[in-house]
């Protein structure tokens, strides 16, 4: 599918831009865009793949006019770009709102004005019934993006939803590795917490099946593993072979669920079952030829998926995480 073509990687330098690029490499294309702030990010990465198909573009997409020209002659764009910790966007809600809003519409009108084949945007579980200003930024931006499909443009828009991505940067298991480490102690903000994981490849080659097979204007599910983080942070201090370390609750900070949804009750009543792997939400409004697409897929038969659902085991969890390699 991307053999030959533009790619443009919004907020490319990140763990997600990583393995997006890792995994883009091999099929071929033309050139791969990495849009970003850092330039310390960009040369490292460069340096680190020392490949002529990459190209860097220093820029931010609060600015309109950088991300269109970033844009110039690209048939796919990922969005990834965005202000992602859930305290700092409590902290600072106006810069949340101009790179996770404002960005995403400069990202929507470069990519119309540039005829670009088609945008995907990440989202988060936390979009979904959101509770903190991260989850609503995140889940206006999904609303935008649904959108952008009726504004008459060659581009088609989509948007991918999945939950935590082990391995990402801020990972609970950096946190808790290092905690180990060095404090012989692991901090819970709360002992019943739940959470959606999945490791950064499997995510990555999901993200291609919905870029691949969407429509325009649908909202793809990630159907991932939940686990209890007590149990996660249990068996990374098992896998250490350490005695000593102790588990200490500290609260749930500001914004924070004990458990997330990947779709929320309301979304139920317009979702279908793709496959194992994705849940697609249709949109409320009218996307010509979108609910025809989906025709012969069944509605689900349930109104929430929560992390406190079909949780896995100790040996489950241990298994994810040697197939993400944090254990051997």
């Amino acid at each position: 599918m991307f053999e030959n073509e533009r790619i443009l990687v919004t907020g490319g330098t990140g763990s997600w831009g990583y393995e997006l690029i890792s995994q883009l490499l091999p099929q071929k294309p033309k050139e791969i865009i990495v849009f970003s702030r850092n330039e310390t990010s960009q040369v490292a990465m460069s340096r680190h793949f020392e490949d002529p198909r990459l190209s860097f573009f220093i820029g931010d997409i609060r600015d309109r006019k950088t991300i269109s020209r970033a844009c110039q002659d690209v048939d796919y764009v990922f969005h990834l770009a965005a202000l992602k910790h859930v305290p700092v966007c409590e902290d600072h809600p106006y810069e949340a709102l101009k790179t996770n809003v404002i960005g995403t519409q400069n990202v929507i009108e470069a990519s119309i004005e540039n005829h670009v084949k088609k945008t995907v945007y990440i989202s988060t579980d936390k979009a979904a019934n959101p509770s903190n200003f991260y989850g609503m930024t995140k889940a206006i931006g999904e609303k935008l993006i649904v959108y952008a499909n009726l504004l008459r443009s060659d581009t088609k828009f989509v948007c991918v939803r999945g939950g935590n991505v082990l391995g990402t940067n801020g990972s609970v298991i950096h946190l808790f590795m290092n905690q180990i480490k060095q404090k012989h102690q692991i901090g819970l903000t709360d002992k019943k917490m739940t959470r959606f994981f999945l490791t950064l490849q499997d995510a990555i080659r999901l993200l291609f099946k919905a870029t691949k097979e969407s429509y325009g204007g649908e909202i793809y599910v990630m159907t991932m593993p939940t686990c209890k983080i007590i149990d996660l942070a249990e068996v990374l201090i098992e896998a250490s072979g350490k005695s000593d370390v102790r588990i200490v609750e500290t609260g749930v900070r500001p914004g924070e669920k004990i458990h997330e949804i990947l779709m929320s009750e309301y979304e139920s009543t317009s979702t279908v079952v793709y496959d194992e792997q994705y849940l697609v939400i249709l949109p409320t409004i009218n996307i010509p030829g979108l609910r025809e697409r989906y025709e012969h897929c069944a509605p689900v038969e349930f109104t929430s998926f929560s992390s406190s659902q079909n949780v896995m085991n100790k040996e489950e969890i241990k298994n994810m995480l040697v197939r993400g390699g944090f254990l051997s």
